[in-house]
């Protein structure tokens, strides 16, 4: 691992899931700046020259390795934005963690914005986790507001895991994906809000070719006077198979917003919106603390096992 400090370590186990130095290609970056950068023959991560962020190149045909690409930020009043291009090659099959814990213990705002762009090659496939993550005792804000831009070639795939459970004040995230024939796009979020938080999601798929599909999905927790916006729109230009779904807990006085897009274009565009936002029912917390757990605890139970 490179030379990271305690606070560093504990955000990248957070936001990566990392405790060593990962296998194949990584980039950490700390505070605006690489702390420590590999390329494998396979995988090629190269700085841009005109603005901050990097291209990862994947060969074709790469087969079961992985790019850890985690960002930390731990000054309060660091204000960044970096876009990262990745190109998969045609038949590869690969990891992509991502993903950005922020620490911030000072009165000033602390903002990540990341622009990643995504060019999968024919019958690629690609698996995306991307995970946020805030803490820290200070007044200013944590502030993450991601954008994925996906552009899927004829049989190409891939499979998003979002993640936002805690620590983040603001966030508005922005997923673009447009899709060839045959290609598959699956996404599950997953999202918790708490205290004066706000977290808007927005999807806009377009299903281009014959044979397309998209299924995404939204489990998300707004408690205390939290706010969530989740929009979802899928576009059927062809013969194609679009599902998205929104399923919501609301507690104490947070607010929820679903807002469903359905347009299809194309007499066999099979497109399919759903979305349930409620309380927690009374009769799982009556069970659970019928087995000797607070009413607190009973809640905490039935929100951790909704979301994961």
């Amino acid at each position: 691992m490179p030379e990271l400090n305690q606070l560093q370590k504990k955000i990248l186990e957070e936001v990566a899931d990392l405790h060593k130095v990962p296998e194949g290609a990584y980039n950490i970056r700390s505070d605006g700046k690489s702390v420590g950068r590999r390329s494998t023959e396979n995988i090629e991560i190269v700085p841009k020259t005109d603005v901050s962020g990097l291209e990862i190149r994947i060969r074709p045909g790469t087969k079961n390795e992985s790019v850890h690409i985690p960002v930390i930020l731990t000054e309060s009043g660091l204000h960044e934005t970096v876009y990262n291009d990745f190109f998969v090659g045609e038949g590869a099959d690969v990891l992509i963690v991502a993903g950005c814990g922020i620490d911030n213990c000072g009165n000033q705002d602390a903002e990540h914005d990341g622009i990643h762009r995504f060019f999968v090659g024919r019958g690629a496939s690609v698996r995306y986790v991307e995970k946020h993550y805030g803490q820290g005792d200070g007044r200013g804000k944590r502030i993450l507001n991601p954008v994925t831009e996906v552009t899927l070639d004829e049989g190409a795939s891939m499979e998003m895991e979002m993640v936002q459970i805690k620590g983040v004040d603001d966030t508005d995230r922005k997923t673009v994906a447009k899709l060839g024939a045959g290609a598959k796009l699956v996404v599950r979020e997953r999202l918790m809000t708490h205290g004066e938080q706000r977290a808007v999601s927005t999807y806009d798929v377009e299903l281009n070719g014959a044979g397309s599909s998209a299924d995404v999905v939204s489990r998300s927790v707004a408690k205390e006077n939290s706010f969530q916006r989740f929009d979802a729109k899928i576009v059927g230009n062809a013969e194609s198979r679009g599902h998205t779904e929104c399923d919501s807990i609301i507690m104490d006085n947070g607010r929820i917003l679903a807002v469903p897009a359905l347009e299809a274009n194309d007499v066999d565009a099979a497109l399919v919106h759903e979305a349930a936002i409620g309380k927690i029912a009374g009769a799982q917390l009556i069970k659970l603390m019928t087995l000797g757990l607070t009413e607190r605890e009973a809640e905490e139970q039935i929100v951790n096992g909704f979301l994961s």
